[in-house]
């Protein structure tokens, strides 16, 4: 599980050159956001050794069925959890026994009801509500589901990530790699 007490930023990644600058980072989680099959394990491999923990967002893993057999198939390559939109495949996660971060994008009032319902039965051990920037959503599913929440997208200064704390998210996950030693 994250440990957001300690450190609060989280490397989101798309490229090697930004998992390099990640792992050389003082961030203790990295969300991968692109990948393939066959570079999975090495990613993960990398964290550990780097100290940090791995999350794959099964979405954008090139070559893998965004359904039950592709998470199955990710929890034997040493990861530390998935993220996705897909609750089929968070509840999988949770019985393969590797960590699950369910992600809401934030479009209008509706999105946090649908949120909300979705989490009666997803399982996901944090959500993710998108864009970070959406405070005042923010504070109204953490009060309501109690799931930890990280923000996460937008989020390109300091005064953003302080904000997004206040609102009750946990931690944050940023792709400017500017946060990651804050």
């Amino acid at each position: 599980m994250l440990d957001f007490e300690n450190f609060p930023i989280i490397a989101a990644v798309r490229s090697d050159d930004d998992f390099k600058r990640a792992l050389a980072s003082e961030v203790q989680t990295v969300f991968l956001l692109s990948s393939n099959i066959l570079t999975v394990e090495d990613f993960a491999n990398r964290a550990h050794k780097s100290g940090k923990l791995l999350y794959v967002h099964v979405d954008f893993v090139d070559g893998l069925s965004k359904d039950a057999a592709g998470v199955r198939y990710l929890a034997t390559k040493n990861i530390d959890g998935i993220i996705s939109t897909r609750s089929n495949v968070i509840s999988v996660a949770h019985d393969c026994g590797i960590s699950s971060i369910q992600r809401f994008f934030m479009i209008d009032s509706r999105s946090v009801d649908t949120a909300l319902d979705t989490l009666k039965t997803s399982k996901a051990d944090m959500i993710e509500i998108m864009p970070g920037i959406a405070y005042k959503t923010i504070k109204r599913i953490k009060d309501r589901s109690g799931i930890p929440i990280i923000a996460g997208g937008l989020i390109d200064h300091k005064d953003e990530v302080f904000a997004a704390i206040s609102a009750g998210a946990s931690v944050i996950s940023t792709g400017n790699p500017e946060l990651w030693n804050e």
